[in-house]
């Protein structure tokens, strides 16, 4: 069927194209050169003579069928990197690109790198999980002395269903604090302490709209505790939270007609905590979920659904916007990054990893559940020793209840310490983060087993990030298969020497590319016959 212009051998054209000084390109290594021009708009045209279908690119387009040249089949407008995503995440963030840097715990994503991305028109996060409280306040200061509020950053709260009181304690620091942007990971619900600084500062405009002082993220994987994060707060906790004083009515009852999160963030199969689903059977059914809650809620905001975990190369990023995602968000690669706070022995094993040289691994914030976090396998013995030690947590309802030679062998080949010594160094710890840890293990011996093993999974991760020699067999780093395409991604470029890694450096190069491929799949769309090495974006300094 005939739509628009004349049939040319069964191709409808829309006028012609005039080379000017822009000669076609119809052969390979002139597509080559062609498609990576994204900023220019660029015209699929036919050959009259051969019918070969090619690229235009500059020169003068003509509405006029019979204006000479060639036939002009397609016509596509420039493509910029910034354009990639939803526009209003843009808008709402203060960003320049949709691209997000995530909160690598322990403050791997350091202040540094958080400035480094809000300098280069990005998101970061502060890796604020498993840093004492003191210590995040003074990287919010930080934050706020270098950037001030209106530039684009944020901090991580992760759930801590051991701590309930130091996630409370968190999230009063936020609010105290006035963060505008902060990504909640790890939850399976909501609690009390997400609930209050999502409804923080919920205000009617001038204009009658609802406005927020605070933008939650929320991390998820599963569409269960999306919906939770979609659909507006639980009425009897912002109630509680009014009777706290935490919330103020306004705050509460204005709670009840918005989404405690307005961005979501799928996790697929990430660093850290994951359930290490795919993320193109993940983020359509998450996507799906967006539009039902936003009928059946009315909401009038826009709620932005964003892509992570196996994001490692353009053409991953790339296929995350093509499934619709309104932002990206980089985890893993960072680790790698300059401003990164692992150390560089870390960084070095992360640069020889490879898409298998990751396993799952006991997580040191949720023990006592089972929950594993993906690591790195290469080069460290963590994952296999982590194991070991929640094997005889199982196993065994006490420290003293371990048999002597499997007590001795957890000692030497894992632990590197004495079961007595480690929980005599563990006692003073939480001795002064929270006595009454102490007080539960003096009364529980499951629970006192529970903190000396967690005692390895915590100092596993630091070891990592000072670059401790001697336990370099133990370092936990977390990674997921991001990490080795990335690895084969930059393997002969300037970016496979670890000292041009910049955060920025990697995210304009995965946008820049994510645009080139996504031009690529355009013209092949349109029938251009797109060599396969336009798929292939090598990276190059870029500014």
């Amino acid at each position: 069927m005939q739509r628009h212009g004349v049939h040319t051998n069964g191709l409808s054209t829309m006028g012609t194209w005039s080379p000017k000084d822009a000669a076609p390109a119809f052969e390979a290594q002139d597509l080559l050169r062609a498609i990576p021009q994204v900023r220019e708009p660029a015209y699929v045209i036919r050959e009259a003579s051969s019918g070969r279908i090619g690229v235009g690119t500059g020169g003068e387009a003509n509405g006029a069928r019979d204006g000479g040249g060639y036939a002009l089949l397609a016509s596509l407008p420039p493509l910029y990197p910034e354009w990639l995503g939803d526009r209003s995440f843009c808008e709402a963030h203060r960003t320049r690109f949709p691209y997000i840097a995530g909160e690598m715990a322990n403050g791997i994503a350091t202040t540094a790198l958080v400035i480094a991305m809000a300098k280069s028109g990005m998101l970061g996060f502060f890796g604020a999980a498993g840093l004492g409280l003191p210590h995040v306040e003074k990287a919010l200061d930080e934050l706020e002395r270098t950037l001030g509020s209106a530039a684009p950053w944020g901090i991580n709260l992760i759930h801590s269903p051991s701590e309930p009181s130091l996630e409370e304690r968190a999230a009063d620091l936020l609010v105290r604090k006035g963060v505008a942007r902060v990504c909640a990971s790890a939850f399976m619900g909501l609690t009390p302490a997400v609930v209050h600084y999502a409804s923080s500062g919920l205000h009617v405009g001038p204009d009658g709209r609802i406005r927020r002082r605070t933008h939650l993220f929320a991390k998820i994987s599963r569409p269960e505790v999306a919906t939770r994060f979609m659909s507006p707060a639980p009425a009897d906790m912002l109630a509680a939270l009014v009777e706290r004083g935490k919330l103020t009515r306004e705050e509460a009852e204005l709670a009840q007609r918005v989404p405690v999160a307005e961005d979501i963030t799928v996790e697929s199969d990430s660093g850290g905590h994951t359930d290490n689903r795919p993320l193109g059977a993940l983020f359509p059914s998450i996507a799906a979920l967006r539009t039902d809650l936003t009928e059946r809620h009315g909401y009038t905001r826009p709620m932005r659904v964003g892509a992570a975990g196996g994001l490692g190369t353009p053409t991953a990023i790339a296929a995350a916007f093509s499934l619709g995602a309104d932002y990206v968000l980089t985890g893993s690669i960072n680790q790698a990054a300059l401003e990164s706070g692992l150390s560089v022995a870390g960084k070095q094993m992360l640069a020889q990893a490879d898409l298998a040289d990751v396993i799952m691994a006991p997580a040191a914030d949720m023990f006592e559940l089972g929950v594993k976090v993906q690591v790195l396998r290469r080069g460290t013995m963590f994952a296999t020793r982590a194991a070991r030690l929640y094997d005889a947590y199982v196993t065994y309802p006490s420290l003293e209840a371990i048999p002597n030679d499997a007590r001795k062998r957890l000692e030497k080949e894992v632990l590197n310490a004495s079961l007595d010594t480690i929980w005599s160094e563990t006692r003073q710890f939480w001795l002064r983060r929270d006595a009454g840890e102490v007080e539960r293990a003096e009364r529980d011996p499951k629970h006192r087993m529970a903190l000396v093993f967690r005692w390895y999974l915590g100092k596993s991760s630091r070891w990592a990030i000072e670059g401790d020699p001697a336990r370099r067999a133990d370092y936990q780093i977390w990674c997921g298969p991001a990490m080795g395409a990335f690895n084969t991604w930059v393997r002969g470029s300037f970016l496979a020497n670890p000292e041009n890694r910049s955060a920025a450096q990697i995210a304009l190069n995965l946008l820049e590319g994510a645009a080139v491929i996504s031009r690529a799949q355009q013209l092949r769309a349109s029938g251009v016959p797109v060599p396969a090495a336009a798929f292939h974006f090598r990276p190059r300094p870029l500014s």
